[in-house]
């Protein structure tokens, strides 16, 4: 009878066992949760990567080139991504396929430069990597850090590595961590998208033509639709547009077409404004070695005053610079361009906003001050581009003397900071045209003229050469370079990333931006502190592990023995 008890005890526990895995195994199936528990929350996605993923219609497939023998700095850059993946894979409700290859893994040296050709071609950036291997040598090779994403036989690439040449490959690689999330999912909303905002560049004012801003809008290209085109007079010629790039006018604005953007502006569209406040002719300054710095009137101050922004017509001098070909040659001889420091290049600084946070340097020419002024409207104001410490400002009209570059800069004579040169306008702007008899200028605008705004973005830049890729002509033809490389030095600056990021931003109506400002601290031992100690904390990371191991066994066999061992 005990015995039969038993059994049906056993039975009933069994069943009552198996009841709870199967109701906690379809409770997992239907609702999951993460729990993150790192200060930074470092494995939680925004709850806008959540809401597209959760809204992808069909299956996306990412190919990483992340794979093989890595350094260990890359191996934490595959680590992190292969983290992001999972997360990413399980908001998606297993639509998002992802695999880890290794680009290098072909024996053949050919087969191996076809691949990365290959993967050149479709916009993976190389990086070539240096490190010390464990017999003491040094192990160089080609990485490409980045991933091929395809939705429905459309392909995107994503490059991770970000390459600031003011910071070291640990702090890169750290940043490079950092914009994972956002990197990946904006491109995977892009390709998934039913609908593209349209983007426009401006003419009709001598700006920058189509080949000057080839590169910039190859980029943008793989975001949005672009067109160029004219104003015209025409009213709500800019409707269709989520943003218009003003990219260096040279000529008046007429009233006309300022009302036009005003109007523009004020029905919640973006504008992004590159100006050049100080024309400098950089082809006497070459033949001659000698031009004039003059004031350029465009007839946009008015307008931007109202707005709550001025551009100064000065020009700014930076120690923080780069080089300009100078002829060194003797007179008589041959010339012999050598590079030397221009102070009037000024590499630019990113302030700590989605903009521009883990920018590159932006290489400029020619550029000039930013002030913000209280405007009309509620208008929030963000600096975003600004000089180094060593700074200071050269009024104009004034001759510029190529004979100058490579002389000394000497800290003393650079006395001003940071000096602004680019600024974020957001908020509800109030018309510039507010008051003004409107029927003078464009009557047919007159019934839907807009005094106030909807919440929109403006952003002011001092300098157009920030977009603005240099040009070959090979064969009659005019061939775009790539944007931000200096010819001289082969320096890759952030000029593209930030007019990509500056029209994201202008158009974000999701959030997406904001996951710019994730921060990720780095923690790393002080080499300092270690430096004379290295056997005691080696001992302590090899030893105490094991240590704690053995005495849990014994306090678990000698708790045995003390409970078990009375017992007859």
């Amino acid at each position: 009878m005990n015995t039969r008890k038993r059994i049906i005890q056993n039975v009933s526990q069994l069943l009552v066992a198996l009841v709870i895995i199967a109701l906690a195994g379809f409770i997992s199936s239907t609702w999951f949760f993460r729990l993150d528990l790192t200060s930074e929350k470092k494995y939680t996605l925004s709850d806008a990567t959540k809401k597209i993923l959760n809204e992808l219609p069909e299956d996306v497939y990412i190919r990483v080139y992340l794979d093989g023998d890595l350094p260990i700095g890359f191996r934490k850059l595959q680590t992190s991504t292969r983290e992001i993946l999972e997360e990413f894979r399980v908001y998606s409700g297993r639509k998002l396929k992802f695999e880890f290859i290794n680009p290098s893994e072909e024996k053949d040296e050919d087969a191996r430069k076809m691949i990365q050709e290959l993967l050149l071609e479709k916009g993976l950036r190389p990086s070539n990597a240096q490190w010390r291997d464990r017999e003491g040598g040094m192990s160089q090779k080609i990485i490409f850090p980045g991933a091929l994403v395809n939705y429905k036989g459309i392909e995107m690439p994503v490059n991770f590595l970000r390459n600031n040449p003011g910071l070291s490959g640990t702090e890169n690689l750290n940043q490079s961590a950092e914009g994972l999330e956002y990197e990946l999912i904006s491109v995977i909303r892009t390709i998934s998208s039913d609908s593209i905002y349209k983007i426009a560049f401006l003419e009709g004012h001598g700006e920058l033509y189509d080949p000057e801003v080839a590169d910039a809008s190859r980029a943008l290209a793989q975001y949005y639709s672009i067109d160029r085109g004219q104003i015209g007079g025409n009213p709500g010629i800019l409707d269709n547009y989520a943003a218009v790039i003003i990219a260096r006018p040279t000529e008046r604005f007429n009233e006309e077409d300022k009302l036009i953007l005003d109007q523009y502006l004020m029905n919640g569209g973006g504008i992004l404004w590159l100006v050049d406040p100080v024309a400098v002719d950089m082809d006497s300054l070459m033949y001659s070695s000698i031009t004039t710095a003059y004031i350029r009137d465009l007839n946009i101050n008015d307008i931007l005053f109202k707005y709550g922004v001025r551009i100064n017509a000065n020009l700014i001098q930076d120690i923080q610079c780069s080089f300009i070909p100078v002829n060194t040659a003797l007179v008589g001889n041959s010339p012999q361009y050598t590079p030397l420091p221009w102070a009037y290049f000024p590499l630019l600084q990113g302030e700590n906003h989605p903009v521009t946070r883990n920018l590159n340097l932006v290489r400029t020419e020619f550029v000039s001050v930013l002030d913000t002024v209280k405007g009309n409207g509620r208008i929030d104001k963000t600096f975003l581009l600004k000089t180094s410490p060593y700074s200071r400002i050269v009024g104009v009209p004034n001759l510029i003397n190529l004979r100058d570059a490579g002389s000394p800069l000497t800290e003393d004579d650079f006395n001003r900071q940071h000096l602004p040169v680019a600024v974020l306008l957001e908020g509800e702007f109030e018309s510039a045209f507010k008051n003004r008899m409107i029927s003078g200028i464009l009557p047919a605008i007159e019934d839907d003229f807009q005094a106030h705004s909807l919440s929109t973005r403006m952003i002011v830049v001092a300098d157009a050469d920030i977009i603005r890729n240099d040009v070959r002509i090979q064969g009659g033809q005019a061939i775009p370079l790539e944007l931000g490389r200096d010819r001289l030095t082969q320096e890759l600056y952030g000029n593209k990333d930030f007019i990509v990021n500056a029209v994201n931003y202008l158009i974000d109506d999701s959030g997406l931006m904001e996951l710019r400002t994730r921060e990720m601290r780095i923690r790393l031992l002080d080499r300092a502190r270690i430096g004379g100690s290295q056997i005691f904390w080696k001992l302590i990371n090899t030893l105490l592990p094991l240590f704690i191991v053995a005495f849990a066994g014994i306090l678990a066999t000698y708790l045995r023995k003390r409970k078990y061992g009375r017992i007859v």
